[in-house]
């Protein structure tokens, strides 16, 4: 080993930094916030809904004297972005890791979504660059580096299989698709752009990670689909999401991390 190398343990870990994730008390989300944690992060939780973010918050492991935050943030809303980004800093003195994981969803497909439904949905990704924009001025106003992770999906590199929600439910929305495949390609665009500001950007997206009121019968097909023949558990996100934000990821920027359990590699 060269003398002074960092260890494993020193370079996952995130003591002394902080953290802001939006959606933090959602269904992947809460496992996303609970890893930051875990490392030693201090976390603030944003959500529209101030008090459940601070109960989400309240719910995460410490370490020390660590004290984590819920703030009230609706990432839809330019208004509520400013003044949900300084409450943040208020709390924790400084913002090291981003990590865009709210969602406001579509809840139809391409067969009866509206004009305005499907350009709102693309309003998170303005939401995700607002935020990580603040972020990215903030690191360099302070001469200090940043991890900014952008939450994508599968579905913004492939299509979806029609067979997998025919007769049982809708088609996945086409208007996420969109979505996510610009939130992939965006965070390209800002890391090539932030580089040289030792600001690093990347995108980790999930694959088939279904809620448990999802149909059963969709489920089963999606199993189908995967090489692995099962559906991605939150857990299994953690260790995708520390590489991309601790210093063990150092040198990774303008990446897409998929973890889909060999999906996207049929």
């Amino acid at each position: 080993m060269t003398q002074n190398e960092p260890t494993i343990h020193n370079l996952f870990d995130l003591t002394g930094r902080a953290a802001l994730i939006t959606g933090g008390g959602g269904w992947l989300g809460s496992s996303l916030a609970c890893a930051l944690a875990e490392a030693g992060c201090r976390v603030v939780i944003g959500s529209r809904d101030r008090s459940r973010a601070q109960s989400a918050a309240d719910q995460l492991p410490t370490t020390g004297n660590v004290k984590h935050h819920g703030i009230a943030l609706d990432h839809m809303d330019p208004d509520s972005i400013s003044t949900g980004f300084e409450a943040a800093l208020s709390s924790v003195g400084a913002i090291d890791i981003l990590v865009n994981n709210g969602l406001e969803p579509s809840t139809h497909d391409l067969t009866d979504v509206s004009f305005a439904e499907f350009a709102r949905h693309q309003t998170n990704n303005a939401g995700y660059f607002e935020l990580a924009r603040r972020v990215r001025d903030h690191a360099v106003a302070h001469g200090k580096p940043a991890s900014i992770i952008m939450i994508g999906s599968m579905y913004g590199v492939v299509g979806s299989y029609p067979d997998a929600y025919e007769d049982v439910c809708a088609a996945s929305p086409v208007a996420y698709h969109a979505l996510k495949g610009g939130t992939v390609h965006m965070t390209k665009h800002l890391a090539v752009h932030w580089a040289r500001d030792n600001v690093r950007v990347n995108c980790l997206s999930p694959g088939p990670f279904p809620q448990h009121t999802v149909p059963a019968e969709m489920v089963r097909r999606l199993e189908t689909k995967s090489p692995m023949n099962r559906m991605g558990r939150p857990h299994e996100l953690k260790g995708a999401l520390l590489l991309l934000a601790s210093d063990a990821g150092s040198y990774i920027t303008g990446q897409n991390l998929i973890v889909d359990g060999g999906w996207t590699a049929w």
